[in-house]
């Protein structure tokens, strides 16, 4: 059994236990593998990426900024452009200087308000004559001396008025509280002559009706929507009529006169189309501006 195994079998064995000795030095001193950090590498490329978003971010910013700035800038040095107001009846009268009312400015508003609503012949009747009216106003006069001078003979007139429901004198304003004023300034010139307010307010129209019918009444003064209105319902007539003096100057509070109201300006149209015109025409009547 010796004999079979040969000469050599320690030396090999030898050989064998050399080189194990060998591996495993080599092992020892190969250095040991690393565990796997794919997780915070990936972390740490995120972080990464996100740090760098941001850097582009607010370098983006910087350069917008300043544009910005620049065009804030350049808006506040251009000045603002402001909003026209549109102009009122109040703006207009207020910048133009008051101008006494004439023969022709009532021609005018006449003609303008019956332009769409009458015929060219029936136009052409509406149209009066210097003669039909008295003299206009110069803005000098309060209204007694005004009435002083187109009425010369008052008193005479005055005395040979003896007829109910109707008045020699009618004054025609545009509001309650205007017509109490101008009855207060009458004093000076209507003398014994009797005056009645013509007006909506607090007063109803029988009431005013059974007024004229009582006594003899010179002066009438008043709106001319009620004064319409008696006229309508036969409380007033025209048969005495001599003199329609209009409030025609006079401006309110807003500095508008009565016919730049408009639905005072409608009630003055319909009263001159009531009769008034007509007694114009046949010379019965004159209207003076005041």
């Amino acid at each position: 059994m010796g004999d079979d195994l040969g000469d050599d079998w320690w030396e090999n064995e030898g050989n064998s236990d050399a080189s194990e000795a060998e591996e495993e030095t080599e092992q020892e001193h190969q250095p040991a593998e690393k565990p796997e950090k794919k997780p915070e590498k990936r972390k740490r490329v995120a972080e990464k990426a996100v740090k760098a978003k941001k850097k582009k971010k607010n370098e983006q910013k910087e350069h917008v900024t300043p544009a910005k700035k620049d065009n804030e800038d350049e808006k506040s040095s251009k000045p603002k452009r402001k909003r026209k107001k549109k102009k009122t009846i109040t703006d207009v009268l207020a910048s133009s200087e008051p101008k006494p009312g004439s023969p022709a400015d009532m021609q005018a508003l006449v003609t303008q308000y019956f332009s769409d609503k009458r015929s060219v012949i029936e136009q052409e009747e509406l149209k009066l004559q210097n003669s039909c009216f008295l003299s206009s106003n110069d803005l000098t006069h309060s209204l007694s001396s005004y009435l002083k001078q187109v009425c010369p003979k008052w008193a005479k007139i005055q005395k040979q008025h003896a007829e109910k429901s109707s008045v020699v004198l009618l004054i025609v304003c545009s509001s309650a509280l205007r017509t109490i004023e101008l009855i207060k300034q009458l004093t000076t010139f209507r003398g014994e002559a009797k005056a009645i307010k013509l007006f909506a307010k607090h007063i109803k129209v029988e009431e005013q009706v059974k007024l004229l019918q009582k006594g003899i009444t010179h002066i009438g003064v008043g709106t001319p929507g009620r004064i319409s209105a008696l006229i309508e319902k036969e409380g007033l007539n025209l048969q005495a009529l001599k003199y329609l003096v209009l409030d025609w100057n006079w401006r309110d509070q807003k500095l508008r006169r009565m016919v730049d109201i408009p639905e005072i300006k409608v009630d003055l149209m319909k009263l001159l189309d009531n009769g008034i015109l007509t007694g114009c025409k046949e010379d019965k009547v004159k209207i003076g501006l005041f």
